[in-house]
């Protein structure tokens, strides 16, 4: 795999062609940007880069200078650390609206990868952090997105030590639903572009105990399996009350 598989030069994705491409951006409104009024987008623009990154490609590894942030506008990314057995500990899936790459030193502390092909706004932290001492409501967005960094860490700690795999299976397929409807998108029928191995990386599950246990919630008609990634949750309060959530 290559180090780096970005396409530079390309747009985020938006709902016009006219003036700044943040101000049409059909993900603003749920992204760090998000804060700021229309006229401030113009600042925001002339700092930032639209990047593509294909399947596959990485986005910047953990250890890496930490000399980016980003803002996902579309596809998926996933993120992740090496233990040291070397084993690998996915620890969280990013979409469109997302924000990507803060640090509290100077190197990145997790792997990001595109598992689908992927458009990322990409700002130099530098040029970022001088934005935020200007825009007092980006900043406190961003301390939003923190502080719900922190929740979604401690979540997946109790996802990984106390909860069954059922539990845990059941909790991952809400949180999709309601990150969905978080993008405007159907809450019943989320796209999960992610293997099953990767399911149970993050999940702490084997790939034949994530499979058993969507045969089980599928059997339970409490989802159904449907093409291209996608899963119907035929009974959303079914599925969180199993979660617990």
């Amino acid at each position: 795999m290559p180090r780096y598989n970005i396409v530079p030069g390309a747009q985020p994705r938006a709902g016009g062609s006219q003036g700044s491409p943040c101000a049409a951006c059909g993900i603003r409104e749920i992204a760090v940007c998000g804060a700021l009024q229309s006229d401030e987008l113009h600042a925001l623009t002339k700092i930032m880069d639209g990047i593509a990154v294909n399947r596959g490609g990485i986005v910047f590894y953990e250890g890496d200078p930490a000399r980016h942030v980003f803002n996902v506008a579309a596809g998926a990314v996933r993120l992740s650390r090496l233990l040291p057995d070397g084993r690998r500990q996915i620890t969280g899936f990013l979409f469109p609206g997302d924000f990507l790459g803060l640090a509290y030193d100077e190197t990145y502390t997790y792997s990001a990868e595109a598992i689908e092909r992927s458009e990322l706004c990409r700002f130099s932290r530098a040029h970022f952090e001088t934005l935020l001492d200007d825009h007092p409501r980006m900043e406190r967005r961003l301390l939003g997105i923190a502080s719900n960094e922190l929740a979604t860490a401690q979540d997946q700690m109790v996802l990984l030590g106390r909860k069954t795999a059922r539990e845990k299976l059941a909790s991952f397929l809400i949180t999709l639903s309601r990150r969905a409807e978080r993008r405007g998108q159907e809450s019943n029928t989320v796209h999960v572009p992610v293997t099953r191995t990767d399911i149970g990386d993050y999940l702490g599950l084997t790939i034949e105990t994530v499979s058993r246990t969507f045969t089980a919630l599928r059997k339970a008609k409490l989802i159904e399996l449907q093409p291209d990634h996608a899963v119907r949750l035929l009974d959303i309060e079914g599925l969180v009350a199993i979660a617990g959530d």
